[in-house]
């Protein structure tokens, strides 16, 4: 482990967190190193020194951003899109469903959704888009291309995906 994720471990075990922060089993031991805010279209991945395990997925709205877990450490993370008012992406827990690295949608002219991760069978899913900030989906959560590539090798079915607002401010509010 490298000293940065053990300082990060030391302050993150030591850091409060509320009752109502996270649902149960989406605990975290340490959050990536990244100095600069995201822009979008932008991500970071690393998935160095990280043991293997399964993966956890949270989508924050608020902060238009996606994170990726593995055995509890922060592997990458994400501006995303998300739906617009009269297509909102709904938040709770979730379980990948499906995996197609070439999907099309059946609801929406035939759009691509490149490594499509199905979230629930009325259409929600995450899936590789052009995150820029005039865009929005019809409910899915939309992540840049490559990382959706990364994501896409990284998850299985069953992982579970928690959409929410405001994810751990006391964490990432100066980190996003």
């Amino acid at each position: 482990m490298s000293v940065v994720r053990l300082l990060f471990l030391l302050v993150v075990l030591a850091l409060p967190v509320g009752a109502n922060a996270t649902p149960s089993g989406f605990g975290i031991n340490t959050i990536l190193a990244y100095d600069a805010p995201l822009e979008p279209g932008e991500y970071v991945w690393d998935t160095e020194g990280v043991p293997p395990g399964r993966v956890k997925i949270v989508v924050d709205l608020a902060a238009e951003r996606l994170y990726v877990y593995r055995s509890g450490v922060e592997i990458g993370r994400t501006m995303i899109l998300y739906g617009a008012d009269h297509k909102p992406t709904p938040t709770g827990t979730f379980t990948i469903l499906e995996k197609d690295i070439d999907h099309r949608s059946n609801l929406y002219n035939d759009a691509p959704m490149p490594y499509m991760l199905r979230l629930t069978w009325g259409g929600v899913a995450i899936h590789g888009t052009d995150v820029d900030p005039v865009y929005a989906t019809h409910g899915c959560v939309g992540v840049p291309d490559d990382f959706g590539a990364l994501l896409y090798r990284e998850a299985r079915l069953g992982d579970q995906v928690y959409i929410t607002r405001r994810w751990r401010p006391d964490l990432y509010a100066a980190r996003n």
